[in-house]
């Protein structure tokens, strides 16, 4: 970890710390609110409630990513210090948290294609090919039907683009609207995404033992 790295969470971490209880001033903003303020005032101080906020649900999401604990608390940072730089460029089309959503798995998805350690099971069904339809619709209840132990193993093996939209939509909840704002693309490549990673993680699904 950097100097200005360490020196930048040590700041958010205190300050995120202090006079939090029921006198706290900001404690009922909503997030959007938040966000307005500290941009206006060019508060880095604040943002340590938005830290406070939203620091566990990064954490899980990196996790998610990462090999480690390590590793995720690494990724989390990282995020946090990603978001205070992007904070300016959230324009409200969306829930903040929506919004961080998408922040935090663009990055742990750029992250893990950046791992040239990353290896995807021999056995697994290739599906990247460019002339096929994908005519075999997955539905989303053969999704929920899925054991928890080998759907956690699969989705380490999924391609990164992949697993971040099925986390999104299926984990967190975000519409399909609110996915075609996040990722600025259409609804029908939306759509399109969301069916090939699908058909991808039920058949990585199916070669586990």
């Amino acid at each position: 970890m950097t100097f200005l790295k360490k020196l930048f969470l040590i700041i958010i971490k205190n300050q995120s710390k202090f006079k939090l209880g029921t006198d706290d001033p900001y404690r009922t903003l909503t997030d959007e609110d938040l966000v307005k303020k500290i941009i206006k005032d060019n508060n880095p101080m604040l943002f340590g409630r938005l830290y406070d906020r939203y620091a566990t649900m990064v954490y899980n999401k990196c996790y998610g990513f990462a090999k480690t604990k390590s590793e995720a608390e690494d990724l989390t940072q990282d995020v946090f210090l990603l978001l205070f730089v992007k904070l300016n460029t959230f324009k409200g089309n969306s829930k903040f948290s929506t919004w961080l959503y998408s922040l935090t798995y663009n990055f742990c998805t750029n992250y893990v294609n950046r791992d040239k350690q990353k290896k995807i099971r021999d056995n697994s069904v290739p599906v990247e090919d460019q002339n096929q339809n994908f005519s075999t619709d997955i539905s989303d209840a053969d999704l929920f039907q899925m054991k928890s132990g080998k759907l956690e193993k699969a989705l380490k093996l999924i391609d990164p683009d992949d697993k971040s939209i099925l986390l999104l939509k299926y984990q967190d909840g975000v519409s399909i609207k609110e996915l075609t704002k996040l990722m600025e693309i259409s609804e029908s490549a939306i759509k399109m995404r969301l069916k090939r990673a699908k058909t991808r993680i039920i058949e990585i699904y199916n070669t586990q033992g």
